[in-house]
């Protein structure tokens, strides 16, 4: 599952590097690119930069000392020994800040000596010395403390994330999928964006969606949208009744200025796709090389607005033929500026790294996205790549369950950007 071990590899690196940089045990904290799933060594460079950090207050209070032995006792380097400790509680756990607080008592006691310091003066500095060792090491064993709580938290999130957002298979019936997710929030993996994949008696069918606003009110709507999206999609043999199921029960959840834009996906039939659109970016066909935008031909509102407005949203007919593909993303991607507010081109980039491999393009997108934006992105972003592989026959391989009778009445594509 392309998410899942995307997800893998994330933690995996993440936890290497902070496991280097933090020797007490600090938890990882899930990003970006590469690193071995496997868990294998991380580079040279981060394993250095590892052992740069523990070693730094050491380094420190050795400078130190050579200063102090240089200049004379005399001299105002002495209390800078303090560096050391105070250092290492930020970086390491409480008996290592405790093993350099005493190598910087050590060496102060006896340069202080050996300089012929004032006696009340050496012992105020060797107090404060001590006093320093002992505050550091407190505040890293809290540090410790916090960052265990937090490492329990995140795997409650991420827990709570493969429950909502589930992993989509690499092949769904006749579909290659590829999906990339960036959460905003910092220390999160999940947010307000929701997307879901699912084969039913009635075809594929798949919503891509952005609920309004961010934390956790958002991630409780989107676990409401998903619910009913994989219950309806099951049931409902027309695409129009399951978002009418999903608007049902946003209007009695939601709060009267709360609302989710979504889009809708179905295969009912070979060679045919439906699209129902309630506010959302319209997705792109990419056929040919062509990437077109799926304008809807009709506006409609977001799902929990019907009530305010009274429209409702249309079905769209689509031709989707072999090797065809198929791109639904939210407004994080698309809205997402780089230092001189420019705004990401999708659709020039789409056309860019189109290729037979979802994955790679997939990936080639994602990480332009955030180079795009510096490495960080402000708001929740999904990916969602469909692809109809070309296969010898057009109708072979395909269950004829999923082969349902056209719905009436539907409309052909209108418009395109």
């Amino acid at each position: 599952m392309i998410q899942a071990r995307d997800h893998q590899r994330d933690r995996a690196r993440t936890r290497q590097l902070t496991d280097l940089l933090a020797p007490s045990g600090r938890p990882s904290r899930p990003d970006d690119p590469p690193a071995s799933a496997s868990g294998a060594a991380p580079p040279a460079r981060i394993r250095a930069a590892g052992r740069f950090a523990a070693a730094l207050p050491v380094l420190i209070v050795s400078a130190v000392a050579l200063l102090a032995l240089v200049g004379g006792a005399e001299t105002t380097w002495l209390p800078l020994l303090a560096v050391g400790p105070a250092l290492a509680s930020a970086t390491s756990g409480p008996w290592r800040v405790l093993l350099v607080g005493f190598l910087a008592v050590a060496l102060g006691a006896a340069l202080g000596a050996d300089g012929g310091a004032p006696g009340s003066g050496h012992a105020i500095l060797l107090s404060a010395l001590v006093a320093v060792t002992l505050a550091s090491s407190l505040a890293s064993a809290l540090r410790g403390r916090r960052e265990r709580v937090l490492a329990a938290v995140r795997s409650v999130a991420e827990a709570a994330q493969h429950a909502l957002l589930k992993p989509v298979p690499a092949t769904v019936g006749r579909f290659q999928v590829a999906v990339r997710y960036s959460a905003a929030a910092a220390e999160a993996r999940i947010g307000g964006d929701l997307y879901a994949l699912v084969p039913t008696p009635y075809g594929v069918r798949l919503i891509v969606g952005d609920v309004r606003g961010k934390g956790l009110p958002a991630v409780g709507t989107a676990a409401l949208v998903l619910g009913v999206f994989r219950e309806a999609a099951y049931d409902e043999p027309d695409l129009l009744d399951v978002v009418d199921r999903i608007e049902r029960s946003l209007a009695r959840n939601l709060a009267s200025d709360d609302f989710v834009t979504a889009v809708v996906v179905g295969y009912p039939e070979d060679g045919h796709m439906e699209v129902v659109n309630c506010g959302h970016a319209p997705p792109l066909m990419i056929s040919r090389s062509e990437v077109v935008a799926v304008e809807p031909t009709r506006s409609s509102p977001p799902l929990g607005l019907r009530a305010l407005t009274g429209e409702t949203p249309t079905l769209q007919r689509l031709p989707f033929a072999d090797g065809d593909q198929l791109l639904l993303y939210t407004d994080g991607v698309t809205e997402a500026r780089n230092h001189r507010r420019e705004f990401y081109p999708l659709v020039e980039r789409v056309a860019r790294h189109a290729s037979d491999d979802v994955n790679r393009t997939l990936a080639a997108l994602h990480g332009e996205l955030l180079a795009h934006v510096g490495g960080r992105l402000h708001d929740d972003a999904a990916l969602l790549l469909l692809r109809r592989p070309a296969v010898r026959g057009s109708t072979t391989g395909v269950p004829a369950a999923w082969r349902a009778p056209a719905h009436p009445g539907v409309r052909r594509q209108a418009g395109a950007a």
